[in-house]
């Protein structure tokens, strides 16, 4: 049992000063974990290999990559016992060649946990962390205190130092963790963490009589930068304006978790300031990016190496191309994930034979865009698969959407409407809709606010329609909560 499960019954049973004091201490917990004395050197080294050429980023990965693919091969129960079997049928493929590894997906990972740590490491003196996993099934992986310390310099580095802030400084971050019991109606919705200058404020509790006390909270802590799901900060930024609240302006504002939509970037700005950014990851730390003054979205190369494969099968697509995002670790030996299937679909930008700066000055490998879950797709009569469908929405007077498939047939498209939002919104939906997915039913549902997992995450589209009939599910957003540097 962690520590955090174990506590969770007192806490729940604590007054909110006491609840403070929890949040605190695991704070401290986190930070004997997270933080060591060599803490500001790595942050420093990151941002010093920022100045680095295209070549030798190439060069210091395929170092690091070989040794990683010669240890995992050697020492990790699970890939040796790969390897093995290869070599008994006559496999002379060499190891250190990434395109000789198999692609490793969750269900695997989730039935040999155990066997992908490598032998010289032992599970109880590693970190454990667990995502809500989509399946309902949690995934779990372990992490030295090293690879947690290499990973939060990157963290500070890349997603505080790019925009002016640190982790001395007071933040807020609006998250899926239990912080007060569902129905709980009056605040507070939050716990101060002491020890990591953290409010850490419930997503779950957003509603409108609600949002005074958010922005008191914000204030009252002096709060100078917030991290969050990219809905649940649209959420609030939306509901504080259209009561007219003044917010605090933050130096900086980071969505995780989700893409973020051009709209929600749009209201945040307007309720935080214009410093909102958008950035990757998940728990598994495999791969990172964040996003430049230019708007750019690069890739941490210290984190891992990402691929992107074409749908349906085990072929890389073309440079530039979407696909199913399959990336391998570099910062954590002791467990290292090969060619995992983290769940996400995106876009490398293009490499040519010269590559091409960023206009920020940084020659990092960029994501071209994000498209969210690989199973957040809708289908289509004649058997296709349609992703990216979010941009339907774009342009339009909404302040959140929600497009369900409840059938190869028909389609119902939640709407939480913004000023303007009239017939003509529905017409333009409808036809972008059936632009993509042919001939279709569309009705609209005008709703207050677009529910919320239990997670607190925003599914912005859903798959209802049976495997039968071509669909592969339905799945929540890309989990990186444990990457945020939280309480959890």
């Amino acid at each position: 049992m962690s520590l955090k499960s174990s506590l969770m019954p007192l806490y729940r049973r604590s007054p909110a000063a006491v609840k403070n004091l929890f949040g605190t201490v695991y704070g401290h917990y986190l930070n004997y974990w997270r933080y060591g004395p060599r803490s500001e050197a790595l942050v420093h080294e990151a941002l010093e290999r920022e100045s680095w050429s295209a070549e030798r980023w190439e060069s210091w990965q395929g170092e690091r990559l070989a040794a990683l693919l010669h240890g995992a091969a050697s020492n990790v129960p699970y890939y040796r016992e790969h390897w093995r079997a290869r070599r008994a049928r006559g496999d002379t493929s060499p190891v250190d060649r990434l395109e000789n590894w198999p692609l490793l997906d969750k269900s695997t990972l989730r039935a040999n946990a155990a066997a992908l740590v490598a032998e010289h490491a032992s599970t109880r003196s590693m970190f454990k962390l667990e995502t809500s996993g989509t399946s309902g099934t949690p995934i779990t992986t372990w992490r030295s205190r090293e690879a947690l310390r290499q990973w939060y310099a990157l963290v500070e580095a890349r997603w505080r130092r790019w925009y002016g802030v640190t982790r001395f400084d007071n933040w807020g971050i609006l998250g899926g963790q239990e912080v007060a019991p569902v129905d709980q109606s009056d605040p507070p919705f939050w716990l101060w963490n002491g020890a990591g200058n953290q409010l850490y404020m419930s997503s779950l509790h957003l509603k409108p009589q609600n949002i005074p006390a958010y922005v008191r909270a914000m204030d009252d802590h002096e709060v100078v930068h917030l991290y969050g799901y990219s809905s649940s900060l649209a959420e609030l930024a939306r509901m504080a304006l259209d009561q007219g609240l003044k917010l605090p302006q933050m130096k900086a504002v980071v969505t995780n978790a989700e893409p973020l939509e051009p709209y929600q970037r749009t209201v945040m700005s307007e309720a935080f300031g214009p410093t909102v950014h958008s950035s990757y990851g998940m728990s598994e730390a495999v791969a990172a990016a964040s996003e430049c003054s230019d708007g750019a979205l690069h890739l941490w190369p210290e984190v891992g190496v990402v691929e992107v494969f074409a749908d349906g099968s085990d072929e890389r697509v073309p440079s530039g191309s979407a696909g199913r995002l399959v990336c391998t670790g570099l910062l954590n030996p002791d467990m290292p994930l090969i060619r995992y299937v983290v769940g996400d679909r995106g876009a490398l930008e293009p490499s040519g034979s010269v590559p091409v700066a960023c206009g920020c000055g940084r020659a990092m490998p960029r994501l071209a865009r994000l498209e969210g879950r690989n199973v957040d797709n809708l289908v289509t009569a004649d058997g296709r698969k349609v992703f990216w469908v979010n941009p339907v929405l774009y342009g339009l007077p909404i302040a959140e959407g929600q497009i369900v498939q409840e059938a190869v047939d028909r389609i119902v498209v939640n709407v939480v409407p913004a000023a303007g939002f009239d017939d003509g919104t529905k017409s333009e939906i409808t036809d972008r809709l059936r632009l993509r997915l042919g001939p279709i039913d569309v009705t609209f549902k005008t709703v207050d606010a677009i529910p919320r997992g239990a997670n607190g995450k925003f599914r912005a589209v859903i798959n209802q329609v049976p495997s039968s009939a071509g669909s592969t599910g339905s799945s929540g957003s890309t989990a990186a909560a444990a990457s945020s540097g939280t309480t959890e």
